[in-house]
């Protein structure tokens, strides 16, 4: 995909970037912080449905820059940086639902885990069903067990990562260039996580700011 961001953002499915936001570090820091406890705060307080289905495709109508700029340069173990991954997987899943299904499946065939029960998604995982997890698992975050949501994320991006590594394989003697983006992927949906999983750690230990 084109590397020109626009509303709604394009945001290449194979890239985890890091945005550069403003001058002021420490301005930038409060304001993530602020932000993402007030999103938070305003969805757990509101029995309107219709404020966590805004929420939840904010995305869909303004793209990812402002998140971006909010939340792109939080430390990974906090809440605005939780929220920015969970964000950016669930446009990462939107913006191309069938490889992405098609990834979750492979890694279910080849990771000996219980991780397709905490992500939770429906079997045979298809483009449709990919979707609709991605959208549970962030409407979670503003309406169920918020640990719970970031464990389903994090098993997620391990099930994705188990498939990227498994495709590599198959594609290491034909296409060695796929099979290097494919481990790339791997690598930074695994990392991705692993960053989720120490934040619901935090998060149960009431550490999670």
């Amino acid at each position: 995909m084109a590397d020109d961001f626009h509303k709604p953002t394009q945001y290449s499915g194979d890239k985890f970037d890091t945005y550069e936001g403003g001058e002021d570090p420490a301005q930038i820091l409060r304001v993530a912080h602020d932000t993402a406890h007030a999103l938070l705060s305003r969805a757990r307080a509101s029995d309107d449905p219709g404020v966590i289905d805004r929420l939840v495709a904010y995305t869909d109508t303004h793209g990812l820059d402002a998140l971006a700029e909010l939340w792109a340069r939080s430390s990974p173990s906090s809440l605005p940086g939780a929220l920015w991954r969970i964000y950016l997987l669930r446009l990462v899943i939107r913006q191309d639902p069938e490889a992405t299904s098609f990834l979750f499946q492979r890694g279910t065939e080849v990771l000996a885990t219980i991780d397709a029960l905490v992500a939770g998604a429906v079997v045979p995982t298809g483009p449709a069903e990919i979707t609709e997890l991605a959208d549970q698992i962030l409407r979670g975050l503003f309406r169920g067990d918020f640990a719970i949501a970031l464990d389903r994320a994090a098993a997620f991006g391990r099930i994705l990562a188990s498939g990227c590594t498994s495709l590599a394989d198959d594609a290491e003697l034909t296409e060695p260039g796929r099979a290097t983006e494919l481990t790339t992927r791997a690598a930074r949906f695994a990392q991705t996580a692993h960053e989720l999983t120490a934040c619901a750690r935090l998060y149960r230990a009431g550490n999670l700011d």
